[in-house]
């Protein structure tokens, strides 16, 4: 279930539009996590990772930034990842369409409250993920969401982790796991190499063999 939907500039963490359910989804008031949501505004910056996911007890945030703005939303655990990513990326194709040349030039907060006509609309459209067009999105190629960098939002808040620190670890892995993909590649050749020259030995021992033998 999708519980709370905001949007946010990057940068400043200004918050640009807010939308939330009511409390008793949460399980607790939602002015917690929506605190959480702001202190996550605060800390994104460049180097941020595109995309990531944020443990906060039962509920997780998930997010989305591009053209400088983040589109996050809060949903229980059990809420298809997938779904909460693609959720997002209506959020956003919409929200560029209506705003995105006015979000540079905004002062002041929620100036795009308007627009939680539409987040609400298509909640209701995610809200059962046994229906038809869910189904096709969860089984369609969307995005590879296991590949999306998870935090613990204690990490962020109470350490004081930025999340651009996620962003480097992401981009370390990557740069590991090609380094590791490129040595294994090395590897290979290095036997496919090898197990050609042997045959190469053997096959002129034969020649060598069956020369002298007919001789």
């Amino acid at each position: 279930m999708v519980l709370m939907t905001m949007i946010a500039r990057v940068g400043d963490g200004l918050p640009l539009v807010a939308s939330m359910q009511n409390d008793d989804d949460a399980g607790r008031p939602l002015q917690d996590y929506q605190s959480q949501a702001k202190m996550i505004f605060r800390k994104l910056n460049s180097q941020s990772p595109d995309r990531c996911t944020i443990e906060s007890g039962r509920l997780m945030f998930h997010y989305m930034i591009d053209q400088g703005v983040c589109y996050l939303v809060l949903a229980e655990s059990t809420f298809s990842k997938k779904l909460a990513f693609s959720y997002l990326g209506e959020l956003r194709s919409e929200f560029f369409v209506q705003y995105g040349n006015r979000v540079t030039s905004q002062n002041r907060p929620y100036a795009f409250i308007e627009f939680d006509t539409y987040v609400q609309k298509t909640r209701k459209a995610y809200m059962d993920s046994r229906t038809r067009r869910n189904l096709n999105l969860v089984s369609s190629e969307l995005q590879d969401v296991q590949r999306i960098m998870v935090s613990n939002i204690d990490d962020v808040m109470q350490r004081g982790v930025a999340l651009s620190e996620l962003g480097n670890k992401a981009s370390d892995l990557a740069s590991l796991s090609k380094k590791y993909k490129d040595d294994a590649h090395t590897l290979n050749m290095r036997s496919s190499h090898v197990k050609m020259i042997a045959l190469v030995v053997i096959v002129f021992i034969f020649i060598i063999y069956f020369r002298f033998w007919w001789m």
